[in-house]
């Protein structure tokens, strides 16, 4: 098995790390490991990693619910609330459209932006689209962009070109990441 990421100098490390563990922590470590998917899921409204039906995120009151910033996975969520620059909702797409690999819009969670939208029109005046500067991202986010003109009161904006063209949005830093919040244009 292999995790991304995780090249042969780092999975030696790991498995060192983990022979030097004391026996008690390292069951505890693999029972937690095996339990996974029974306590951690995605929540039923942004499709963010979640304890419960729905997300911390989509929970909290303080949160500008009127602004949606849709992300390609739950990497490019964690990057932006690390900068702590955004105060609103995500919602997370669970990938891009990409023809060549096969995966269409019935594949990630668009028609679900698409039924939050309308179901929230009234209260939504923002979505932001956050999708990777590349060729599948900019696809996914020309697609969003044409469903949602459906909604001619909700205002349509990109990130900013902070960020490289090519370049994932998980390896920005946070500065970075606050200028392609603060200066987002109109899409």
């Amino acid at each position: 098995m292999q995790l991304p990421g995780i090249g042969p100098r780092s999975a030696f490390r790991i498995v060192s790390h983990f022979l030097h563990m004391p026996e008690d922590q390292l069951a505890d470590f693999g029972l937690s490991i095996s339990n996974l998917k029974q306590k951690i899921g995605f929540c039923k409204i942004c499709f963010n990693i979640s304890e419960g039906e729905e997300c911390l995120i989509c929970v909290d009151d303080a949160r500008d619910k009127s602004i949606i910033m849709v992300v390609e996975d739950v990497l490019d969520l964690v990057a932006f609330e690390r900068g702590r620059d955004y105060k609103g909702l995500y919602h997370v797409l669970g990938g891009v459209i990409s023809p060549l690999r096969g995966i269409g819009p019935e594949d990630i969670h668009l028609n679900e932006l698409i039924e939050r939208v309308d179901k929230n029109s009234s209260e939504i005046n923002e979505v932001i689209i956050a999708t990777n500067p590349n060729l599948e991202g900019e696809a996914t986010a020309m697609l969003i962009k044409n469903e949602l003109q459906k909604f001619p009161k909700i205002k349509i904006s990109r990130i900013a070109r902070g960020i490289p063209t090519g370049a994932d949005i998980d390896y920005a830093d946070d500065a970075t990441l606050q200028q392609a919040i603060q200066r987002r244009s109109q899409y």
